[in-house]
């Protein structure tokens, strides 16, 4: 398969996963397979979702590619702006954290920590939900500078340690993927690059024998969620039964199938995400009124993030 097809894969993947959970978020286990009894999942509208509509998971991604294309690297004060200009302009949804963060008043090198400070439960999911785009980009620099750059991109919405660590075990999973490795297999060796502190807690919820059932915090927090994630690819042999797996486990539907679906899109390829879900796909940008990206689009946008790092950015 081509890195082409991986990378698109993954993009489109993640947006699709996102897609397809939305109408089952907040609902219980087995919802999904409730609907589709024969296994063939549609996109749905539910939830003040249309179908394949795409949430603040895809947009926040989305906002975070092209501040990385337009700036040439990561620049901390512009993907902040742009966040704070999206909730703003009032998406149907954004995380609780996420919005207090963004319209604290605070500069963006202090908003995420300070609200860290005042709360000590920041480890939602909402950093790792928006690091498909940006796991792309980063790719091709390599293990310690993809780490480094999900750990800074999370560090400007969530000031928790533990958010860092799983947006960097995304980013780097995701790269052995889109470079044709088995993500699943690389686990033990990505584990071996998280900050020590965090490594035993992680290695727990990512481990061959761990099943969702066994989370200790609702799949909004990044521990279930990346565990949920890396379960649904590990114990599927299909884009679609991933997608399927991850979102009948109910709860945060949508953003635990983003997260899959970055995963399996880059194993599976582009060509693997059923038609009847990426025809319907659209991303609406909350403060871009009119504006609308669709799978072409959205498959011209990770072209685009694929090696366009260089290797002195590093976040």
């Amino acid at each position: 398969m081509r890195r082409e097809d991986r990378v698109a894969g993954a993009v489109v993947g993640s947006a699709t996963g996102d897609a397809l959970g939305a109408p089952f978020e907040f609902g219980p286990p087995g919802a999904y397979r409730a609907r589709f009894p024969d296994g063939v999942g549609m996109m749905c509208a539910g939830g003040g979702w249309e179908a394949g509509e795409a949430t603040d998971d895809t947009q926040m991604a989305v906002l975070v590619a092209e501040s990385l294309l337009e700036r040439g690297g990561f620049d901390p004060a512009d993907v902040f702006a742009r966040f704070q200009r999206w909730a703003a302009a009032e998406p149907k949804d954004v995380g609780l954290q996420t919005e207090a963060v963004l319209t604290s008043g605070e500069p963006w090198d202090l908003a995420a920590a300070r609200y860290y400070g005042t709360h000590r439960r920041a480890a939602g999911n909402g950093a790792l939900m928006r690091a498909t785009t940006s796991a792309v980009y980063y790719a091709a620099l390599g293990r310690q500078d993809t780490m480094e750059a999900a750990r800074a991109l999370a560090a400007l919405t969530h000031g928790d340690p533990s958010a860092w660590e799983g947006s960097a075990l995304y980013h780097e999973l995701l790269r052995i993927a889109l470079d044709g490795g088995d993500p699943c297999a690389a686990l033990p060796d990505a584990l071996d690059a998280v900050d020590p502190a965090h490594r035993d807690r992680w290695a727990g919820v990512l481990g061959p024998d761990w099943h969702p059932s066994r989370a200790t915090e609702f799949n909004g927090a990044v521990w279930p969620c990346l565990g949920s994630a890396v379960w649904a690819l590990r114990s599927t042999a299909s884009f679609e039964a991933a997608l399927g797996a991850a979102v009948d486990l109910g709860g945060d539907t949508d953003t635990v199938a983003a997260v899959t679906g970055g995963l399996a899109g880059a194993v599976y390829g582009l060509a693997a995400i059923p038609a009847r879900w990426t025809h319907h796909l659209h991303v609406l940008l909350p403060g871009s009124p009119g504006r609308v990206l669709r799978t072409p689009e959205l498959t011209a946008l990770a072209l685009r993030l694929d090696g366009a790092a260089v290797p002195a950015d590093r976040g």
